[in-house]
């Protein structure tokens, strides 16, 4: 029986992986005498500044065998007695968490956001500086506001490297919303009292301060919007420069020849914009277009009924 079990212990021994030796740190982009002789004393006896070889990238190891070890030793008049291999490479750990929202927080630098970090790069990461600049934060969709948001960054190693990191998080800040007091319709130009502020918590976007109550005021909705509901820039149109109802200057060209009347706006619009009108003396209707505040063109001719 003893037998056996002896039989069966060497059997597994021989055919058990091999314990990986742990490597050496490395702590710039060279491997000098001075590192190999951290894991070889023989070498102290060599210039500590010589150049050996490159460090190896973070994830990587860089491995001296046994032969390159010896023309090492014969490069440096070393006596080596039996060497094994000796491997160096960047010490790594898994992304600190705590490091990483505290550089996130000095990016963003909103006062009370808080930041969650939900998932990150899972690999291990060299030791180093962790940066996360805002140009590498994303933005939420309109859809889903509260989803989880990719942020990439960098951990600064070595000789100014940088090793690309990730992490995707929910940031929620104090923040003013412009709310709807009413239903506001479709391209009827907003009125201070119709609009009310809310505080709420938000997703801050670096360079892009809220609208205020002045801003909004004589906007439109594009679509009508529900009592409510926040007012936000993209959901407006500019305020019309003419409005149904207003008295609009009309310049009427025909070559080097030029008319002037006054008509009534039966249509908003802005600049650009094509609008009809009607000449309260003729009471006929015509098109044309805004050239400003209160103005607009009719080109190329008389239109017939003025």
């Amino acid at each position: 029986m003893k037998l056996r079990a002896l039989f069966l212990f060497g059997w597994t021994a021989w055919f058990a992986p091999a314990q990986e030796a742990s490597c050496h740190p490395v702590e710039g982009d060279r491997i000098s005498a001075r590192d190999l002789a951290a894991a070889l004393p023989e070498f102290r006896t060599a210039p500590q500044e010589a150049l050996i070889a490159q460090a190896p990238l973070p994830g990587a190891r860089r491995t001296f065998h046994v032969a390159e070890l010896r023309a090492l030793a014969h490069r440096f008049g070393v006596a080596l007695s039996s060497p094994e291999d000796v491997c160096f490479e960047w010490p790594s750990q898994p992304l600190d968490r705590a490091r990483a929202i505290a550089a996130m927080q000095e990016s963003l630098a909103v006062p009370g956001a808080k930041i969650t970090i939900k998932d990150a790069l899972s690999g291990g990461v060299p030791a180093g500086q962790v940066e996360f600049p805002l140009g590498g934060l994303g933005t939420p969709s309109p859809t889903g506001p509260s989803a989880p948001v990719l942020w990439r960054g960098d951990v600064v190693y070595g000789d100014s490297h940088r090793f690309a990191i990730w992490a995707r998080v929910q940031i929620a800040a104090p923040c003013q919303r412009l709310i709807a007091a009413e239903s506001l319709k479709a391209g009827r130009p907003i009125e201070a009292r119709q609009i009310r502020t809310n505080t709420a918590t938000c997703f801050p976007i670096a360079g892009k301060e809220p609208p205020t109550v002045a801003q909004l005021t004589g906007m439109s909705p594009i679509h009508s919007i529900a009592a409510g509901s926040e007012l936000r820039l993209e959901l407006l149109a500019p305020p019309n420069e003419i409005n149904r109802g207003d008295a609009v200057h009309i310049e009427v060209r025909s070559g080097a020849a030029r008319v002037l009347l006054t008509a009534r706006a039966l249509n908003g619009g802005r600049s650009g914009d094509t609008i009809s009108v009607r000449n309260p003396e003729s009471n006929r209707t015509f098109q044309a277009r805004v050239t400003g505040k209160g103005t607009a063109v009719v080109e190329a001719g008389i239109p017939k009924g003025i």
